[in-house]
């Protein structure tokens, strides 16, 4: 294969990046854009068909439900907040038009549950790569709520279930700063024989 000659996925993988959630409005994915993505993603690694993972949309006034919440629960942990604490979390899920939660829920199986996790972070890895690819933007992150027993069942985690991301979806009308990215000599080795320590 001639990896020199023009390829548009190849590019694609190699230019896409994160958008910062304050550069992310509207419009949001669409419906049937909605089904497209979430088919995609359902499209990784997941030894035994177990389908250790499922979504969950935060759109519209569940946003803003969310945030009310979040904010009640950062004052049981925090104490009392001053206006500007409690605004960020009033905020959090209502910065994007979409929000796409990836829950990992294992199944009890001979596969470790490690091995399903690694299934559940390519799902969202998919999730984002098509919302890119429909031409949206996306950040996936996780933050304090995800480790928080309470703030996950506010989010419509059953006890079991962990966060895997949040993808917020949406439009970025500007051309987002390229990052620095690792040296390809930094993060590739040829195998040498057992680890020597």
């Amino acid at each position: 294969m001639d990896i020199s000659a023009p390829n548009s996925v190849i590019e694609f993988l190699s230019t896409r990046s994160s958008t910062p959630i304050s550069a992310i409005g509207l419009p949001a994915p669409s419906d049937d854009e909605i089904q497209t993505m979430i088919r995609i993603a359902s499209r990784v690694p997941d030894h035994g068909r177990l389908t250790p993972w499922r979504f969950i949309l935060y759109r519209g006034e569940a946003r803003v439900e969310v945030g009310r919440y979040l904010a009640d629960l950062a004052e049981e942990r925090e104490g009392p907040l001053t206006e500007q604490r409690r605004d960020q979390e009033l905020k959090r899920f209502a910065r994007a038009p979409l929000v796409i939660g990836v829950v990992f829920s294992p199944v009890e199986h001979h596969i470790p549950e490690w091995e399903q996790f690694l299934s559940s972070g390519a799902a969202a890895m998919k999730l984002s790569l098509a919302a890119n690819a429909l031409g949206y933007a996306t950040n996936w992150i996780s933050n304090w709520y995800a480790s928080d027993e309470k703030g996950r069942a506010l989010l419509g985690l059953a006890p079991h279930e962990r966060v895997t991301g949040f993808v917020h979806i949406g439009t970025c009308a500007q051309k987002v700063p390229e990052r620095p990215r690792p040296e390809i000599k930094d993060i590739l080795s040829e195998y040498s024989g057992p680890w020597k320590g």
